[in-house]
């Protein structure tokens, strides 16, 4: 049994492959050079010759402006290069795992979203990625797992966590972040392990969200980097969204709910919801301290 990581030079993409490497699981793993999923002769050629058992699409045009002003190519990657990877998934009868997000829906609510509530992304971003989703389940819905995930952080790339933890001991300035856009900063490695356990235990196919639990806002994301970096948190001060101009709408509440992993539990399958996200901040602070450092 072989597993295709697609995306494996991102940050969900390296820490499948350590999650891999470290369970003695074989697998390739390919970046964008090795695969455009843009062309679907190429995906269909090349995975048909390697007839992978189970496919990780975990890669993604995630430049969230970038993506008001170039709309095509946005969705080159979000969505047709997920219809692409779920039709060569299809023919070869592999397992299909789609990464998608919270931006699939408004961000107007005060209660966290189920994973069967109506889409309604009001940025191009969360279009394209809310029509990848849609493509995936029309063309190959018998073997699809989709997982949303939100708030994305790591020691690889950049990311939110990792700018504030490099802000946080590099610099010396006052830090201005917005306090009113709440979701779930989620730990890359964390999800990794979650999207694993789930092909393992062979649950239901459909749609999971692959979110650390809890809440808070980025304002209390960042103090909490502050405190584990053991940095004075004064520095941190809290703004408005409208006082921090970008292109596209952010979702002002993004916390998606886990009700889908205790449906599953009660059918005797169990994968149980990854865990709150200060733990999982503090358990992954010292590889982001010691990336920033280098």
């Amino acid at each position: 049994m072989t597993w295709l990581i697609v995306g494996a030079t991102g940050q969900l993409g390296r820490a499948l492959c350590a999650n891999l490497r470290e369970r003695g699981i074989d697998f390739r793993a390919w970046g964008s050079s090795e695969l455009d999923i843009r062309i679907n002769n190429l995906c269909l050629e090349k995975i048909v010759a390697l007839k992978p058992s189970i496919i990780i699409n975990a890669a993604a045009w995630t430049d969230v402006d970038g993506a008001e002003s170039d709309p095509n190519a946005a969705a080159a990657v979000n969505n047709f290069g997920a219809l692409n990877l779920a039709l060569a998934s299809k023919a070869v009868e592999a397992i299909f795992v789609h990464i998608s997000t919270d931006y699939v829906f408004s961000g107007i609510s005060s209660q966290p979203w189920r994973e069967d509530d109506l889409r309604s992304p009001e940025c191009i971003y969360g279009i394209t990625k809310a029509d990848g989703e849609i493509s995936v389940l029309n063309e190959y819905p018998e073997k699809s797992y989709i997982l949303r995930t939100a708030w994305l952080y790591s020691q690889w790339g950049n990311n939110f966590v990792k700018s504030m933890t490099r802000l946080a001991l590099l610099g010396n300035d006052l830090v201005r972040v917005v306090d009113d856009q709440v979701g779930q900063p989620t730990s890359a490695s964390g999800l990794a392990n979650q999207i694993v356990e789930t092909i393992l235990a062979k649950l239901p196919f459909g749609i999971y969200h692959g979110t650390n639990s809890g809440q808070g806002s980025r304002f209390d994301c960042a103090v909490e980097v502050f405190k584990l970096c053991g940095v004075s948190t004064s520095r941190v001060v809290p703004i408005s969204t409208k006082d921090f101009l970008q292109k596209a709408k952010r979702p002002a509440y993004s916390v998606l709910s886990h009700e889908k992993w205790s449906i599953t539990g009660a059918l005797g399958i169990k994968v149980l919801p990854m865990i709150d996200w200060k733990i999982a901040l503090n358990n992954s602070m010292p590889d982001i301290i010691t990336s920033v450092q280098i």
